[in-house]
């Protein structure tokens, strides 16, 4: 099958190392890389034909799963198969419940991610030994993120670390009062009375750690 995958992840010797795992896959196809959230952004913005994204969840400009949660409101048509060294249960059973096809951890061998590949391009999931187990809090909280816009969205982002209106502004590109603007719109439709109920809201998206994560 002739694919175009893009693959998202900050580390470039572990982005070689899936194309080369995924070499013969990609004979007659073509991969795409991003290393950071924006990146991931512009190169969705200038391709239409990505058929797969594998997506490392720890990117700078990404906090916990808001990368995940944003490809799946802004391109819902596009299967995500995330690939993070964090393969805590509670992880994978979130990244399942918040709209990935898939789970595989960076110690899988190369032959199980390509199995993994192949499957969610045929239209099946790919969580090995992973038991979906649903929880309302999740389903409610994606459901907020993904009515935000794009824009409204990389200011959610920032406003989590602590930007003000103004260091926004200058970080995005836009006039103060656009950022006061957005801010609104953020915080009404997050059902937040504040800037810091957001950051907290955000700050749940973060990882789980533990013993199946410790080697993160």
């Amino acid at each position: 099958m002739a694919l175009t995958l893009l693959i998202a992840d900050d580390h470039p010797m572990f982005r070689g190392a899936l194309l080369l795992a995924l070499a013969d896959l990609l004979r007659d196809g073509r991969a795409l890389e991003a290393g950071s959230h924006s990146a991931m952004e512009a190169v969705l913005a200038e391709c239409e034909s990505v058929d797969l994204v594998l997506l490392d969840l720890t990117m700078p400009g990404a906090m916990g799963f808001s990368s995940l949660l944003w490809l799946r409101g802004e391109h819902p048509d596009i299967p995500v198969l995330v690939v993070s060294s964090n393969d805590h249960p509670r992880n994978v059973r979130r990244a399942q419940q918040f709209g990935a096809a898939g789970f595989v951890s960076k110690s899988t061998p190369a032959d199980v991610l390509r199995d993994a590949v192949t499957a969610v391009m045929r239209g099946d999931t790919a969580f090995v030994g992973a038991r979906a187990e649903r929880s309302d809090d999740d389903a409610r909280l994606a459901a907020r993120l993904s009515s935000l816009t794009p824009q409204q969205f990389r200011v959610l982002m920032l406003m989590a670390e602590g930007l003000l209106n103004k260091q926004i502004a200058a970080e995005l590109g836009l006039a103060e009062n656009t950022v006061k603007i957005h801010v609104t719109a953020v915080l009404q439709k997050l059902d937040c009375r504040s800037r810091t109920q957001a950051a907290v809201l955000v700050k749940s998206l973060d990882l789980d750690e533990g013993v199946d994560g410790s080697h993160l």
